[in-house]
């Protein structure tokens, strides 16, 4: 993009750059990281399970036991490398997508524009500013043209402050945004040294708000902590009244604590959640925090702008409609000298140095159909910005003789409302305005005024217009758009068009794009008057929504929030900001969005691509239903645990401690693994997208899925138990018996594991859903159970005999039938669901 730039702005170079970051240091807020490999590490230190195996641990020690004692600080450092692992890797994708959202900034150095990451401006710096950007330093205006900045995020006031370099107040502050027009500063402080850093240093250490998901799996991890300290009271109590041994009673109270503990929970909720939020990253969907993702979802209507987002934003100037001569001038009829005023005028109401598509294409289209190009004569020395509903600008340009040149542009109602034009003549142009606008056609009104001395108007809106006409631009639907919202429909999402374009263009666009509207298009002007249960009522029903204002779109979405949905809003400008802030999900484009959009939104679209927000929907509903089949795995597997080490000791039966903390911590160190980085690792199932959103307010387990989850860890247990006492009357040993049931519930881990890929289709058609690490896994964990079993050293490590193949078979049986039975269930689900 040109700026014509003075001469004299050169910029830093190098060698000053250099001793200015060596003074001064980076851009940036934030001191070093606090999520350093030591903190980490701290974190893991501090965790329940840990704690009790490092109980456990010096039980061993003091009662000699070294062998249990070694393992158990072997199993120590084995759960902390996976943990770190887990947490190491959700941190680096969180840091990586900290990275992509640093916003960039133009800056003027050694005579160039170019585009550096905000950190790496320093003081001294030349940084090249304009609407819609966020200003990324403090720093004195040295250059500017049409330059006024919202200082909100300082001062509070939302309404904008022109400024230039003769300004009373030439200074701009970081934080703030660009409204109009472009500014060349020269910074002066950077990072914490800011106002807004200065301000910002105590918004630092607030922690971030806990996801609803997370709030219920924290409440449900506390509840059976609490259930496991009664658990382990009692146990050591029951233990010690009838054995009398202190060191026994505690290694069985803490056996049982630590099977009931389900700390893989938390961590498979941070695990998915990071690692979701990376994956995304890759496809080109930046998101700003990972908690999003659980949202995504739940999405249950999209709401959308119209132009950039459904549309490419290219702004074709299609036709321009000339009132003096009452024609419509095509492309190729651009020369002619009847249109000519009306181009001259579109382009002096643009900006001198333009950005917005539209303005672009007026500013070209007179380049091309004009010999004398006679810009570089005049200058702006006064405006109206972009206001009023619908709203306009008004441009006043002047050459060295004092020579006038008043253009406006802006909405047709609000050019048409301020020309000095008959109600018959007016009612024609609308009729104009329809035409183009149900060919799905951008319409702006153009008018010019004449006005002599210095006392200007306060508002515009009072100039004398002569109406001129009309420019036709046309902004087609992007490209697959109709497959897009295809998808969006079968997934039982709702869609809105918020647009501040008028209701017969995106009408037309709708339809075009594949947008199913069976209602009125409403306006800003009419939402503004509805009553909160009206408006509630009218954002439901309808699906256009034109001659939409900031305020307006705000209480649309806010409406729609009241209502029960789940909103996710996409934009891409300034006035989408708001909105996007309001929205449960906030979507702002990439390439073309604005930084205040960018900066307001949840989730960038790094190509401007829709389709990328069904991968990201399809994302959340994956990860959603995989972190419920990971926590069902978890309960369904604690279960016969639980069971198999607290019914012995209860019952009375020959061998009370049938397990050991050895054995258990050899469970936890299969089952981690299993539901943090195999279940997240799932792929989406192929109905996933034609179920309705799951809503907001639903517990992440039912009473019917935790009652599955109950049924299949019982049944697992009577499985196991079964084998304990067939074992036991067949005169097998305390060790033989072990052997049983921990062969016995490893296989049914394996089994449990495959199952609970799907509660609905069977396991055989999960296997197409290739998912390599549970297959490695698996092989994994039975490969150490045969060497457990068959390893003479090792079995008598873990109190174990080896077993016949017969004996292998009946706890492999015995697994298989103990968890295979629901497929069954899933049969009879199947045709439930196809009737």
């Amino acid at each position: 993009m040109k700026y014509n730039i003075p001469e004299h702005l050169k910029g830093l170079s190098e060698i000053e750059i250099k001793q200015s970051r060596e003074q001064f240091g980076l851009n940036q807020l934030k001191a070093e990281s606090p999520h350093k490999w030591w903190n980490i590490l701290w974190d893991i230190v501090k965790e329940p399970m840990l704690i009790l195996l490092i109980v456990i641990s010096f039980i061993y020690v003091l009662v000699g036991d070294y062998a249990e004692a070694i393992f158990m600080f072997a199993a120590i450092i084995a759960v902390s490398a996976i943990s770190f692992y887990q947490d190491s890797r959700s941190q680096k994708a969180l840091e990586e997508l900290e990275k992509l959202n640093e916003p960039l900034s133009s800056v003027l150095r050694g005579s160039k524009i170019i585009e550096i990451p905000t950190h790496d401006i320093v003081v001294g710096d030349l940084c090249v500013i304009e609407e819609g950007k966020m200003i990324n330093a403090d720093g004195e205006i040295v250059h500017s043209h049409d330059f006024s900045v919202n200082e909100s995020a300082l001062t509070g006031e939302s309404y904008s402050v022109f400024k230039d370099k003769n300004s009373k107040d030439k200074q701009v502050f970081s934080g703030t945004i660009v409204v109009s027009g472009m500014a060349i500063f020269k910074v002066q402080n950077i990072g914490k040294e800011t106002q807004i850093g200065k301000i910002g240093e105590s918004i630092q250490n607030i922690s971030q708000v806990a996801s609803p998901l997370q709030i219920q799996i924290t409440k449900f991890v506390k509840g059976m902590a609490y259930i496991g300290i009664v658990i382990f009271i009692l146990v050591c109590i029951f233990s010690y009244v009838k054995t009398g041994n202190w060191v026994e009673s505690l290694l069985s109270g803490l056996t049982l604590a630590m099977s009931v503990l389900p700390e893989e929970i938390p961590v498979a909720f941070t695990t998915f959640m990071a690692l979701g939020a990376w994956k995304l990253m890759r496809e080109g969907i930046i998101i700003k925090r990972s908690s999003i993702v659980e949202t995504l979802g739940s999405t249950t209507v999209i709401c959308t702008d119209k132009t950039g987002t459904i549309t490419e934003n290219s702004m074709q100037l299609k036709e321009l409609y000339d009132f003096k001569s009452d024609k419509i001038y095509s492309e190729e009829n651009f020369q002619n000298t009847e249109v000519q005023e009306l181009i001259e005028y579109a382009m002096w109401s643009s900006e001198p140095v333009p950005f917005d598509p539209m303005e672009i294409t007026l500013h070209k289209v007179y380049g091309n159909t004009h010999q004398q190009d006679v810009r570089k004569n005049f200058v702006l020395f006064h405006e109206y910005p972009l206001e009023g509903k619908p709203p306009m600008m008004t441009h006043l340009f002047q050459d060295t003789s004092k020579k006038r040149i008043i253009a406006a542009k802006g909405a047709p109602e609000a050019i048409l409302a301020v020309s000095e034009l008959s109600e018959n003549q007016k009612q024609k142009l609308r009729e104009k305005i329809e035409e183009f606008g149900k060919q799905g056609y951008r319409v702006l009104g153009v008018a010019k005024a004449h006005f002599e001395g210095d006392n200007f108007p306060k508002k515009q809106q009072d100039f004398p217009f002569e109406f001129l006409g009309f420019t036709v631009f046309y902004d087609p639907p992007k490209k697959g758009i109709k497959e897009v919202f295809k998808k969006i429909y079968e997934a039982g999402i709702k869609v809105k068009i918020i647009t501040g374009d008028n209701a017969e263009t995106t009408n037309a666009i709708a339809h075009q794009a594949g947008i199913i509207n069976n209602s009125v298009a409403l306006k800003g002007s009419e939402v503004m008057e509805l009553s909160e249960d009206a408006l509630m009522k009218s954002a439901d029903e309808t699906t256009l929504f034109a001659r939409m204002f900031p305020e307006a779109k705000l209480a649309v979405v806010n409406a729609l929030k009241k209502d029960g949905e789940v909103v996710a809003m996409l934009g891409d400008g300034v006035n989408d900001g708001p909105a996007l802030k309001a929205a449960h999900i906030g979507v702002a484009m990439g390439n073309k969005g604005t930084e205040i959009a960018k900066a307001a939104a949840d989730l960038v679209l790094t190509n401007d691509d829709l389709s990328k927000l069904i991968i990201g929907i399809a994302a959340g509903r994956r990860i959603y239903s995989n972190i419920k089949k990971a926590i069902q795995y978890i309960i369904s597997i604690h279960i016969p645990i639980i069971l198999t080490v607290s019914l012995p000791l209860f019952l009375g039966w020959a061998f009370p401690q049938i397990f050991t903390p050895v054995h258990v911590i050899f469970l936890e160190l299969v089952m981690g693994p299993t539901c943090s980085i195999v279940y997240e690792n799932e792929p989406m199932e192929k109905n996933a997208m034609q179920k309705p959103p799951r809503k907001m307010t639903e517990t992440f387990l039912n009473w019917k899925e935790l009652s599955i989850s109950i049924v299949q860890g019982l049944v697992i247990t009577l499985g196991i138990l079964f084998v304990y006492q067939w074992t036991f009357q067949n005169g097998g040993t305390e060790e033989e018996t072990r052997a049983m049931v921990f062969s016995t519930l490893i296989f049914a881990n394996v089994f449990l594991s495959f199952v609970n890929r799907s509660f609905y289709y069977s396991v055989f058609q999960s296997f197409r859903n290739r998912n390599p690490l549970l297959v490695g896994i698996s092989i994994a964990v039975l490969a150490l159970l045969m060497l457990i079993l068959y390893v003479q050293p090792i079995s008598n490590f873990f109190q174990l005999t080896s077993l016949s193949f017969n004996d292998l078979l009946l706890a492999f049986g015995v697994a298989m039938i103990s968890v295979l039975w629901f497929e069954i269930y899933k049969y009879f689900l199947r045709l439930k669901s196809k009737r």
